[in-house]
């Protein structure tokens, strides 16, 4: 029996089948979102407050206003923002599922392994676009204004997305490798505070004591700050957006294999 011309041409058409599974696990972990939207929440709450308390307390001694602090900062709570917005919540409810069964009954159906934890990171990325919207609002009411155009303001938003896509994957990881939810919240901040914190986001690197600028210098948030910092006030980048796309690929290809190898041996 032959297949028809008609059906191999839509077959050929159509997205491969890890990539149409993992959409459709990605709406249903975003269907829970909507029903408990604590992950945007949180990835909108504690930028913000950071961006607050930073500003005020810290502008007129950093930057001599808070204006100029403002046009400093807020490209660092931009990044904050999209990596905070589903960093602990991928890990976590991917620890639920394995802990609560719902991976067997992903594991009877003809579905790739890659398909939960992709549905789950992807999902994150529409709760980092909300969150940065959000933020990007009470920024423009605090006073930034981007210097630059609006590709290039898009460049910069997509360079934080996509740098929070990658780093989601260490949450991923260790979302199938602790036992418990607890364990996974915990890992997970201890993995945020030096990440996002030991950073030039609140203040120039050059101002910092000699051992935290070791740091700062090698901890890969520092340069999509500094880039997503240079293309909303229209300054040259220089290679810190090539240096955010290489961090982003290490990421990516040391974190991503090794979460879906683990999770098909928990399976």
């Amino acid at each position: 029996m032959t297949t028809p011309t008609h059906s191999l041409n839509a077959q050929a058409g159509r997205p491969p089948r890890w990539l149409r599974h993992s959409l459709i696990l990605a709406r249903r972990s975003l269907a829970k979102t909507s029903r408990n939207p604590g992950a945007i929440v949180n990835g909108v709450v504690t930028p913000a407050l950071f961006l607050v308390l930073f500003l005020y307390l810290f502008g007129g001694a950093v930057a001599g206003s808070t204006d100029d602090y403002m046009q400093y900062l807020f490209p660092g709570i931009i990044v904050m923002g999209a990596g905070l917005a589903g960093l602990v919540s991928t890990g976590t409810n991917i620890n639920i599922d394995l802990k609560n069964g719902v991976t067997d009954r992903f594991r009877s159906l003809p579905i790739s392994r890659l398909a939960p934890l992709l549905g789950s990171v992807l999902a994150d990325i529409v709760r980092y676009l909300i969150a940065v919207a959000i933020l990007f609002l009470l920024g423009t009411i605090l006073g930034f204004r981007s210097h630059a155009g609006i590709a290039t303001t898009l460049a910069a938003i997509g360079l934080a997305v996509l740098f929070g896509f990658c780093i989601s994957w260490i949450t991923v990881l260790i979302g199938v490798m602790v036992k418990n939810a607890e364990a996974v919240l915990a890992f997970s901040f201890l993995t945020f505070l030096p990440l996002q914190l030991g950073t030039s986001l609140a203040t120039p690197t050059t101002s910092l004591p000699g051992w935290l600028q070791s740091w700062v210098h090698i901890n890969p948030v520092t340069a999509v700050m500094d880039a997503c910092r240079a293309l909303l006030n229209g300054t040259p980048p220089g290679d810190r957006v090539t240096t955010t796309l290489i961090w982003c690929a290490a990421i990516f290809l040391s974190f991503c294999p090794m979460a879906v190898w683990i999770y098909g041996r928990r399976e």
